[in-house]
């Protein structure tokens, strides 16, 4: 970056219902001077999950303000909370009003961000981009790689790859309890990873309760480039919630309608919301959650 130059940025938590919960995002703003090893750099710096860069005008949204995500290793096409934070640093600082809906022009095409009023709280909600079921697993295969028993594993349901240009492997669970013992193990996972399994391992169970529509998640993978190897674990995951939408789908049969909560291991819980249905256009698929400001600033 040209010595000048600085670039604002801001550090929002998505999915989150307080500060400092959620998942941390890095939203840097007016980067279309920006070349992608900069980006890949300032990702880097950062060191979240992943940080994204507005490299078009908000103002002149169609079909969609450009937006660019990058983790510290790789760019991404998609990814859940950096679309939801992104739209909502742009509604609230970026442009003049504040818009019902932001449209994103991402690397899988154009992402509608809408933003609902609930409660005392806004949520903001993505629709997914088209999601691909692929092949099953044995549960006899994935319980050694999560440090489980089969019998931890939920009968009813499959162990199923899915795709959504990320791409995932989801394990039901039987309990909560089998949710926060689970820990993906590299050299156990190995042997599905050389048949193309994605190394990145999205679990869940039912929370129970009246209400009949809360889960416990969590999410997993294998770190790239200097961190090779090493497991990483996400406080919340829009891209994997959305790919249980398209699951629950396919093997319940009926409209879905879910509460979510993920990182809790990690002391960032994360409240995440699911819809999903089927429509005369096949399925459709949205994720919402709240975002809050952390911290904002410059890069020199």
């Amino acid at each position: 970056m040209p010595p000048g130059m600085p670039h604002r940025f801001h550090i929002v938590d998505v999915f989150a219902e307080e500060r400092y919960a959620g998942n941390p995002l890095a939203v840097v703003r007016d980067a279309a001077d920006l070349d992608a090893a900069t980006m890949q750099r300032i990702a880097l710096e950062f060191g979240f999950s992943e940080t994204t860069f507005v490299v078009s005008d908000p103002r002149a949204s169609e079909p969609g303000v450009r937006v660019r995500i990058f983790t510290p290793a790789e760019e991404l096409p998609f990814a859940g909370h950096p679309t939801l934070g992104t739209a909502w640093v742009i509604r609230t600082h970026l442009v003049r009003s504040l818009p019902a809906a932001v449209p994103l022009a991402l690397g899988v095409g154009r992402v509608p961000v809408a933003f609902e009023a609930e409660a005392e709280r806004e949520l903001a909600w993505h629709t997914a981009p088209p999601i691909t079921l692929g092949r099953t697993i044995d549960p006899a295969r994935i319980a050694p790689a999560l440090g489980l028993a089969s019998a931890d594993v939920a009968a009813d349901l499959p162990v199923q790859h899915l795709l959504a240009e990320i791409e995932f492997v989801h394990v039901p669970l039987t309990s909560v309890a089998a949710v926060a013992k689970a820990r993906l193990d590299p050299t156990a996972f190995a042997p599905l990873a050389a048949e193309g399994f994605p190394t990145a391992v999205y679990w869940f169970a039912g929370e129970g309760g009246p209400r009949g529509n809360e889960l416990r998640a969590r999410m997993q993978w294998f770190a790239r480039g200097s961190e090779a190897k090493a497991v990483r674990e996400d406080p919340a995951t829009g891209s994997a919630t959305a790919c249980l939408g398209a699951y629950l789908l396919e093997h319940t049969g009926g409209d879905v309608a879910l509460r979510i909560t993920q990182g809790v291991e990690m002391g960032r819980p994360s409240l995440l919301r699911l819809e999903a249905r089927r429509g005369a256009g096949g399925p459709h698929i949205r994720v919402g959650g709240s975002v809050v400001e952390v911290a904002r600033g410059e890069l020199l």
